[in-house]
């Protein structure tokens, strides 16, 4: 299955600017990964559409203090950030249209883009479309969301995505509206 332009700026009406520069990429990355029916769409597209403020942002947004969450302390330690207080927090932040964070996240995305860690040096790729999108669909898969949109448990996708719940308002919106313009259901 594939989108098209209108379908996506449906679902996200204020990508209309951007649309056309990820559509390509958004159809390549999710037959590579098995983004293939109407229920993975429309779930995958609310998720992206949120994260990524319907593709206006590919990089977190964040002054280097809010970014220093990410540096030090326990929430670095998990990400794979060290120890130390020397930027890996602002250099690994957030990218791509689901925000791949962290250090670990960007070796193990590495790997499955590029078969090395080319984005240790140039952490940046991921703003590019073909990489925002390539990114959050292995991020999608590897995780297991494809399997928990073809059961519709979209809260626990918010929740692997996530975290938590942020922004579940806004998400569970594009979900409905991904659902209609897919006729999914």
């Amino acid at each position: 299955m594939v989108i098209s332009l209108a379908q996506l700026i449906n679902v996200m009406p204020l990508s209309r600017p951007r649309a056309g520069l990820f559509l390509t990429a958004l159809n390549d990355a999710s037959a590579r990964y098995e983004i293939n029916t109407a229920k993975r769409w429309a779930a995958f597209l609310a998720q992206i559409g949120h994260e990524s403020g319907q593709l206006r942002y590919v990089r977190e947004l964040g002054s280097d203090q809010y970014l220093s969450k990410y540096d030090t302390g326990t929430l670095a330690a998990r990400l794979g950030n060290t120890p130390q207080a020397d930027g890996d927090g602002q250099k690994y932040r957030g990218r791509g249209l689901i925000q791949i964070t962290g250090r670990r996240n960007y070796v193990a995305c590495s790997q499955a883009l590029f078969d090395d860690d080319r984005l240790l040096q140039h952490p940046e790729l991921l703003e590019q479309p073909q990489w925002a999108c390539a990114s959050a669909a292995w991020f999608w898969q590897s995780n297991g969301l494809n399997a928990l949109a073809d059961t519709d448990q979209f809260t626990a996708i918010t929740r692997r995505i996530n975290g938590g719940l942020n922004g579940l308002e806004d998400r569970l919106q594009l979900w409905a509206r991904a659902k209609a313009v897919l006729c999914a259901f």
